[in-house]
């Protein structure tokens, strides 16, 4: 029996590149990968993407712009996945167009993978836009009769559990820490490795099919607060706790003077942090994926933050290293 032929879009993207190295490594898929013409702008892709041609995957040039090219090239597929970036989710109406005129495709699931949209129809700009544009997105795909599946995974480690939440750091704070409100809101942090696996389980379950799944593995669910304290535990140093009122947050997101991209990100944490907007609703236990596929493992959130405090002390002993190799080279010349 052929196995199937999947189309990811947006496989350079920061989780574009983790569900495609999720498909790849699946031995049921044949993996196509769209890409555009090379340009200066994407010219330092191409070794991400070379590396993906030599671990078994096809590059096909289409642009979402050539609605027949895009046409001819659906016509072959089986399934697409969607990575494409925050900033260009309406892009996809171009795709949902092509995937109903083809009319073959078993399966499409959209660019999601955050906060469910469709819970925040109450959301503040300037993030509301996107969730706008998401919930759009779904709404195309649900009146075109289109087979979906959307994917929701909260809080990327890279993004949020690296730097324990604090706005701006993708590594851990060595002497203070932002907590948002009390810090008791709970969260659900996902290693990006693990997302990549469960999209792609996902994509071909019967399941699954014009479902919304959650990513929420009852390991992984906890509170900023209990996440500091735990890195606390494991790395032996008390942090200062900044503790930052809602008041202040709103103003941050409010302020016209700042960049409209920070302005979004404010607001987005807002929604997470001080609403605590995640975990505002129940879910089924045949809608959670760690449920859905307990045979996959999940790195939860005490096995990555001992990592991160492994790779953390290593960085120290290494800058500490060179800095008395190099002392002690200029004492001796």
């Amino acid at each position: 029996m052929d196995s199937s032929k999947v189309l990811i879009v947006g496989s350079t993207g920061y989780i574009g590149t983790w569900i495609t190295k999720a498909c790849l490594a699946s031995s049921r898929h044949q993996t196509f990968l769209l890409t555009g013409p090379t340009t200066h702008a994407s010219i330092h892709k191409l070794p991400l993407l070379l590396s993906y041609k030599q671990e078994g995957a096809t590059l096909v040039e289409a642009s979402l712009d050539d609605h027949e090219s895009l046409v001819s090239l659906l016509s072959g597929i089986d399934y697409v996945i969607s990575a494409i970036a925050e900033n260009q989710i309406e892009q996809q109406l171009k795709l949902v167009r092509a995937i109903k005129q083809v009319g073959t495709i078993k399966r499409f699931l959209p660019s999601e993978y955050g906060v469910d949209p469709d819970f925040m129809e109450h959301s503040i700009a300037p993030g509301s836009v996107l969730f706008e544009q998401k919930r759009k997105v779904r709404r195309a795909i649900e009146e075109s009769g289109i087979p979906h599946t959307y994917v929701i995974a909260h809080c990327f480690a890279g993004y949020f559990l690296s730097g324990l939440a604090s706005f701006g750091r993708f590594w851990p704070p060595a002497a203070k820490v932002q907590i948002y409100g009390d810090g008791n809101h709970k969260v659900v942090w996902m290693v990006e490795e693990d997302i990549g696996k469960y999209v792609v389980k996902a994509m071909d379950d019967v399941r699954t099919l014009n479902r919304t799944i959650y990513v929420r593995p009852p390991s992984n669910i906890k509170s900023q607060m209990e996440v500091v304290n735990l890195w606390e535990a494991l790395s032996g140093k008390t942090l200062q706790k900044e503790h930052i009122t809602e008041q202040q947050w709103l103003q941050n997101i409010q302020d016209e003077n700042l960049p409209w991209e920070l302005r979004h990100a404010f607001s987005i944490f807002y929604h997470i942090f001080f609403e605590g907007v995640i975990m505002s609703f129940p879910i089924n236990h045949d809608n959670e994926a760690s449920s859905l596929y307990p045979e996959e493992s999940v790195h939860n959130v005490n096995i990555w933050l001992n990592t991160l405090r492994l790779e953390a002390t290593l960085k120290m002993i290494k800058t500490d290293f060179f800095a008395k190799n190099s002392l002690r080279c200029h004492q001796n010349s």
